[in-house]
C-alpha cells in the first residue's frame, strides 16, 4: 500500500502528527536561545526538561479515561491545549519557570500523541493494515519543516514567543478537522487474562530507546553543531532539520517495507545504521561528517518507534488497546526527556561528544528486545 493511501485512510489523526511534529521541531531549534535566556548549565537544562516526564506521568493515567469522556472531540481538544502550554516556553526567563511550563508542554502533547496512536492502532485493524509508519512520517516532514522555518527566525532575531505564537496559529486554523470517535470496544471476554504488562514492557521499551536516540538529536544537535563545531543559529538548525528529513524518509519507505519485511529484520538493520551515526556525530571535525551522522541516526531509528507501537497493538487483545498503546507510547514518551536530561549530565562532565557515544551503547539494547519478540512469536 503506497503512502499516499495509507494517510488518505488515517488523514484525521494524521493532524495530530503535524501539530506535534512542528511543536517539538521548533522547540529543539530553540534549546540554545532557550537555555542561554534561562541561564542554565548543561546539566541544569537537561533536569528541567524531566519537568515534561511529571506531565507525561499524568497523562499515562488520564488518557484512556479523557479519551472516552470526549469522545470525537479529544484530539481536539488536546491540540488546543498543546498551542495554550507551548507559549510559556517562549515567555518564562528562570529555570524554574521554564521546569513549569514543560510540566504544561507534557500534559498537553502526551494527551495529543497517546490519542492519535490510538486511533492509528485502530484504523490498522479496522483496514487490516499497516499505517503507522506513514503517520509518523509526516511527525518528521512537520519537525523539519518547523526546525528550518525556526532556525530562518532566530537568524531574523524574531523571540521564541513568536515562534510558538505562529504555530499556535497554524494549529488552530486546522484543528477542528480533527474530530474521531474511538472505535467501539466490546467489553473483555468472560475469562479474558488480565492486563498484558510483559507485551507492553517489552513493546514499550523498544519504543523508548528509539525515542531517546531522536530526542538526544533533537535536545543537543543544534549545540552541538553551533558550541562544538562553531556553527552559526542557521546552520545549528540543519542538526534537528536533518533528523526530522531522514526520519520523513526512513518512515516513508518503511511504510512500503513493512509489507515486504519482518518487523524484526527492520529494527536490527535500523540498529546497525544509527550506531554508524552515532560513530560519525561523535568523531565529527565539521559539520557536513556531524550532519551525514545525524542523517544516518534518523534513517536508522525512523521506523523502529512505530514498529514498537503498531506490535502492542497487534499483540494485545482489542479490549485492552487503547490502555496498552497508551502505557507503551508514555514509555517511549519518557525517551523524550529522559535523553536530553541523561545528556545534559553526560555532557557536564565529558563533554557532548561522549554524550552522544553514549547513544550508540544505548542502541545496542534494542538486539535483545528484538530477539525476545522473536522468542514470544507476535
Amino acid at each position: 500500500m503506497s503512502v499516499r493511501t495509507a494517510l488518505a485512510l488515517s488523514r484525521t489523526p494524521a493532524l495530530g502528527f503535524v501539530v506535534v511534529g512542528l511543536y517539538w521541531g521548533g522547540l529543539a531549534t530553540l534549546v540554545p536561545e532557550l537555555k542561554a535566556r534561562i541561564g542554565a548549565s548543561d546539566a541544569q537544562f537537561g533536569l528541567l526538561l524531566l519537568g515534561t516526564s511529571i506531565g507525561l506521568l499524568t497523562t499515562m493515567v488520564l488518557a484512556p479515561a479523557l479519551d472516552r469522556a470526549m469522545g470525537q472531540w479529544s484530539m481536539v481538544v488536546a491540540a488546543v491545549a498543546l498551542a495554550a502550554a507551548f507559549l510559556a516556553p517562549g515567555l518564562v526567563v528562570t529555570p524554574l519557570g521554564f521546569f513549569v511550563a514543560m510540566i504544561f508542554c507534557g500534559m498537553a502533547s502526551g494527551m495529543l500523541d497517546v490519542i492519535m496512536n490510538a486511533r492509528v492502532s485502530e484504523l490498522e485493524t479496522a483496514h487490516a493494515r499497516p499505517l503507522m509508519n506513514a503517520n509518523h512520517g509526516v511527525f518528521s516532514v512537520a519537525y523539519a519543516c518547523a526546525a528550518l522555518g525556526t532556525g530562518l527566525a532566530r537568524e531574523a532575531a524574531l523571540p521564541p514567543v513568536a515562534v510558538f505564537l505562529v504555530i499556535g496559529g497554524l494549529v488552530l486554523s486546522f484543528a477542528w478537522r480533527m474530530r474521531m470517535a474511538p472505535a467501539p470496544v466490546d467489553e473483555a471476554p468472560e475469562g479474558a487474562d488480565g492486563f498484558p504488562y510483559g507485551v507492553v514492557l517489552l513493546c514499550g521499551a523498544i519504543v523508548l530507546v528509539a525515542f531517546m536516540t531522536e530526542a538526544s538529536v533533537e535536545a543537543w544537535s543544534a549545540l552541538h553543531i553551533e558550541r562544538t563545531l562553531g556553527g552559526r543559529a542557521a546552520e545549528g538548525a540543519l542538526g534537528p532539520a536533518m533528523l526530522g528529513i531522514t526520519m520523513a524518509v526512513g518512515r516513508f519507505g518503511g511504510q512500503a517495507v513493512s509489507e515486504r519485511m519482518s518487523d524484526l529484520a527492520v529494527i536490527f538493520a535500523g540498529c546497525a545504521l544509527a550506531v554508524m551515526g552515532v560513530s560519525f556525530v561523535a568523531l565529527a571535525q565539521v559539520t557536513w561528517v556531524a550532519y551525514a551522522g545525524f542523517g544516518m541516526m534518523g534513517l536508522g531509528v525512523s521506523a523502529i518507534g512505530p514498529i514498537g507501537l503498531a506490535l502492542v497493538g497487534r499483540m494485545v487483545p482489542p479490549h485492552v488497546r487503547t490502555k496498552a498503546i497508551s502505557r507503551a507510547a508514555v514509555m517511549g514518551f519518557f525517551g523524550f526527556f529522559l535523553a536530553p536530561a541523561a545528556m545534559g549530565v553526560i555532557s557536564e562532565g565529558f563533554g557532548l561528544r561522549v554524550a552522544f557515544a553514549a547513544i550508540g551503547v544505548l542502541l545496542l539494547a534494542l538486539i535483545p528486545l528484538a530477539l525476545e519478540i522473536r522468542r514470544r512469536g507476535p
